[in-house]
């Protein structure tokens, strides 16, 4: 009771997280490390969103079975290994790649309820600040709490007049479960997504034909690595066709019909495919959630805004991940997740944007962290660069894996390492490397003075850095 006598209301729950994936689960987790009685609540019938089910996860299952593939039947002649022709079975490739996503999706059920957080598998909407409201199967139910967190990622981005059927005109979500594999696969964009997965097709056979508006692949990464990426990829069977843009495709009949025309205007080509992947990126997920009547405010790019402590305009409601600014990577979105969870639970919750690793994981691999060459010269920083090739790495040299470099830029003054860029064999392992040196402020020579172990990969990185100095030793 309230000394006035009247009935004191105490919420359900501290917490309730809508959405179940990266940023989701991990922020209900860290809130009840931290004691909060948390709930969360997930649209789908399983929980992990679409980096397990059927993002990162998926398409990284498929990515190692058709390298092991292509590796078979090129390279293990060439290292004493007979084992003839390999041939492909795809369904047992997609159940190998299914049954990775079962176990990852019932991993986290597993982490849900270890730490007795209760779960509630519906449509969820904010009622009101502290209500949200559960539909599923005909029924609702309200919730009450002291804190919302919204965490229900993106969804993929449309091309105004072509219709997604995940048959023949696909997202990432149908190039996903291809029942064959298609003889001529055009991919819209040229980001991680379109080469990801134009990299599977074209490993199992596919003709991959690659469209993109912009004059460079990988929008966003460092153009250097990108201009060799691309020759590598060439090399490898695929076309590009850039400064590009497809404004339709007739799927009436056998074969589908993309009508392709030149980004700045001109005489538009008809390229016929099999399949069409589109791949221009993703957009928040907020429909249905309520934000309007919240008066929950969103920007121009119908992301939801938020101050420093992931709050949003109204008290109570946050918002971390794929929903708000910033790269839409998983990781990210974990990084939130906990920071969230703790200044919520009243503590000093903190994420370090500066030092988000970003990696592409075709082959090579591409990985980043930090600054690039663009970024710097475009903000007049006087920095150093280190560059060392895996040709003269002894360990890539034995393993025929000599694709690639490292890159190392240092800031001119302080010799502060201000970006670091791989690209090669493993490079989504090596950057953790660089990220971890980057949050302890490291200076090029402290990598460069940091024993490495040999043979491996990442005495390409300490290399790169020795070269910041010009004295890199191997080469």
């Amino acid at each position: 009771m309230t000394a006035d006598g009247s009935e004191f209301y105490m919420p359900n729950y501290d917490l309730i997280v809508i959405g179940s994936g990266p940023g989701g689960y991990v922020c209900a987790i860290r809130a009840a490390q931290l004691g909060l009685k948390v709930a969360v609540v997930e649209k789908d019938k399983t929980f992990g969103g679409t980096c397990l089910n059927i993002g990162c996860i998926p398409s990284k299952a498929l990515l190692h079975a058709s390298e092991l593939y292509e590796e078979t039947a090129q390279h293990f002649p060439k290292m004493g290994i007979k084992v003839g022709e390999p041939k492909l079975d795809l369904p047992a490739m997609m159940n190998f790649k299914d049954e990775g996503v079962d176990g990852n999706v019932k991993g986290v059920a597993f982490l849900l309820k270890k730490n007795k957080i209760d779960t509630f598998q519906g449509i969820g909407r904010i009622a009101a600040p502290g209500k949200v409201e559960v539909k599923a199967d005909g029924k609702s139910e309200t919730l009450e709490t002291k804190a919302i967190v919204i965490a229900t990622g993106s969804d993929v981005a449309r091309l105004r007049g072509i219709d997604i059927d995940e048959k023949r005109i696909v997202s990432s979500t149908g190039a996903l479960v291809l029942d064959k594999v298609p003889q001529r696969l055009l991919v819209v964009g040229a980001g991680v997504i379109g080469l990801e997965l134009g990299s599977v097709w074209r490993r199992l056979g596919a003709e991959v034909i690659v469209v993109e508006f912009l004059d460079r692949i990988l929008p966003g990464m460092d153009s250097e690595i990108c201009r060799q990426f691309q020759r590598l990829l060439e090399r490898q069977g695929m076309t590009f066709k850039l400064k590009s843009k497809v404004t339709g495709v007739d799927a009436t009949a056998k074969k589908l019909k993309a009508t392709i025309e030149p980004a700045a205007g001109g005489p538009a080509e008809t390229i016929e495919a099999d399949v069409v992947l589109v791949s221009i990126g993703r957009v928040p997920f907020t429909e249905g959630l309520g934000l309007e009547g919240a008066g929950v405010k969103k920007d121009n790019k119908g992301r939801i805004v938020v101050d420093a402590h992931f709050a949003t305009n109204v008290p109570g409601i946050y918002a971390i991940g794929d929903v708000i600014a910033g790269p839409m990577l998983a990781h990210k979105a974990e990084d939130e997740g906990v920071a969230a969870a703790e200044v919520i639970a009243g503590k000093a919750g903190h994420v370090n944007y500066d030092v988000i690793p970003n990696v592409v994981y075709t082959f090579p691999e591409i990985a980043s962290v930090g600054k690039s060459e663009d970024e710097l010269k475009e903000a007049g920083v006087a920095y150093n660069v280190g560059k060392f090739p895996f040709t003269a790495n002894g360990r890539a040299k034995v393993n025929h894996q000599t694709d690639g470099y490292v890159k190392i830029l240092a800031d001119a003054k302080t010799d502060r390492v201000l970006g670091v860029h791989i690209m090669g064999a493993d490079a989504g392992n090596m950057i953790a490397e660089a990220a971890i040196a980057m949050e302890f402020g490291a200076a090029s020579e402290d990598i460069a003075r940091t024993c490495h172990a040999h043979p491996t990969l990442t005495e390409a990185v300490k290399e790169a850095a020795l070269a910041v100095d010009k004295r890199a030793i191997n080469m």
